[in-house]
């Protein structure tokens, strides 16, 4: 008989295990519970968000936000005034030879309180400001015509300041194409200030489209070889259907599209198919994804997503830790270039940033959302750093987003285009305004003399005047 203490150990079966059935059934009942109640939770604080920030949380367009917060008690409002340190920029006195008009006002001879004669003590000057007022003017030319016996042709003059087939001049017609398309001001105010019918403004302005779509090719080939570009889109209905306004912009060009659809082959009709310099700044839609260039994605779109992680998750430690990690270096990312740092006081910055982002996000971590977050940054890192080896490229769409800002204004406003040829002439109209506004300093004023280069001049090149540019 073998030893007690040698004795192997026999394996125990199931059926010789003491356990209570009735209590396993208690602690899977309360599993469930457990389970169910988690839940719930869930579903609630999703329900109580949406009811608060609207169907797409923080990205909800503000116009359907059910609820606008207002600041909170321990937030004071932002006091008043310049900041400390501003100079500021104070009325100045405009000198005879800036003045637009100079005009001497008189004193009678004699003094109007007692009637004696009054000495001359030279002039004092003050400068105001004043404004024509906004009239329409009906202009009639009487066009002579002569005939010539030798060549046995008719010779008509040109009425000034006009295109040919036009109703309205050309001061007119750029007054009302920028205010309508730069400013947002609506057509029925401009009908209303000029007492010139909507159809009559239409019209022309679908005229002048047609006569500038040329240029717009060209714009979309500078547009290409920029070294930063940006794009982004927005909602936009075309004749009561839904469809999307599309933006792709650098520091001096603006080109919009508007179509019915969000797919990435509009995208591809302003890029083109041959590979690209430069890095296209842009938020995660997938649409942008085969674009022939490099990509930047947006920061400010990143760090609102992790905003709604705090949001959804509020009583998640291992949330609340990653959060306060992340959060400030990227704010810190995309401030960092408007910092007046030397370049090499940059270079060491902005490694520095991209160092501490890559350790939180390749850091172990247990949350599924928080490694579902991280997967951007391990799987789309070629897309995330291009800001911290060059100082022109910004780590956020802060460009395009403040450039759509007048069009979703508009769109709140007159609810998209009526038609489709509305739309075209917008996208022509827009594109051309806008990107003058960004090259000369006043709009109105160079379309009006590019215009009235084209009456002198039907076959002139109109790319070099209005963008003010060498032809070659």
């Amino acid at each position: 008989m073998r030893p007690q203490g040698n004795r192997k150990a026999e394996p125990t079966s199931l059926h010789r295990l003491n356990y209570c059935p009735q209590c396993l059934q208690k602690q899977q009942e309360i599993d469930r519970l457990r389970e169910e109640n988690a839940r719930l939770k869930g579903r609630l604080r999703y329900q109580e968000r949406s009811a608060r920030e609207g169907p797409f949380g923080s990205s909800t367009p503000s116009a359907k936000v059910p609820i606008k917060p207002s600041a909170a008690p321990d937030q004071p409002p932002r006091r008043g005034g310049a900041r400390p340190g501003h100079r500021g920029h104070g009325r100045g006195t405009v000198s005879a030879a800036q003045a637009d008009r100079v005009q001497r006002i008189p004193v009678g001879p004699h003094c109007p309180q007692c009637g004696g004669p009054l000495q001359d003590k030279g002039v004092a000057a003050r400068s105001v400001l004043d404004v024509e007022p906004l009239r329409r003017q009906t202009l009639h030319y009487q066009l002579e015509q002569k005939y010539c016996p030798h060549c046995r042709q008719a010779v008509s003059a040109r009425a000034p300041g006009v295109l040919p087939r036009h109703l309205l001049g050309n001061r007119l017609l750029a007054h009302v194409a920028v205010q309508h398309y730069v400013h947002g001001v609506t057509l029925g105010q401009l009908e209303s200030q000029l007492h010139v019918g909507y159809g009559t403004l239409m019209g022309a302005l679908h005229q002048l489209a047609r006569r500038l779509e040329p240029v717009i090719e060209r714009l979309v080939r500078e547009y290409r070889q920029a070294p930063v570009k940006h794009a982004d889109e927005t909602g936009w209905r075309t004749d009561g259907r839904n469809g999307y306004a599309w933006l792709f912009c650098t520091d001096t060009i603006s080109l919009f599209r508007f179509r019915q659809t969000r797919s990435a082959q509009v995208a591809h009709q302003v890029l083109g198919t041959r590979r690209l310099g430069g890095v296209l700044v842009v938020d995660r839609y997938h649409g942008y994804n085969r674009s022939p260039c490099a990509l930047q994605y947006c920061y400010a779109h990143l760090l609102r997503d992790v905003g709604d992680l705090e949001k959804e998750f509020p009583d998640q430690p291992e949330i609340q830790r990653f959060v306060a990690a992340l959060a400030p270096l990227l704010a810190r990312a995309m401030h960092l270039r408007g910092l007046q740092l030397t370049p090499a006081q940059f270079r060491k910055q902005a490694a520095q940033t991209r160092a501490e982002i890559q350790a939180v996000t390749k850091a172990q971590a247990q949350h599924p959302a928080i490694q579902k977050f991280q997967n951007i940054f391990r799987e789309k890192g070629h897309r995330l750093y291009h800001w911290a080896k060059n100082r022109d490229i910004p780590a956020d769409n802060n460009r395009a987003e403040r450039e759509l800002r007048p069009l979703v204004i508009a769109r709140k406003i007159s609810f998209g285009s009526q038609s489709e040829a509305g739309a075209r002439t917008r996208e022509v109209l827009m594109s051309v305004l806008h990107t003058m506004r960004k090259r000369t300093g006043d709009v109105t004023a160079t379309f009006q003399d590019a215009l009235d280069r084209l009456i002198q001049e039907p076959q002139l090149d109109l790319y070099p005047l209005l963008f003010r540019c060498d032809s070659s």
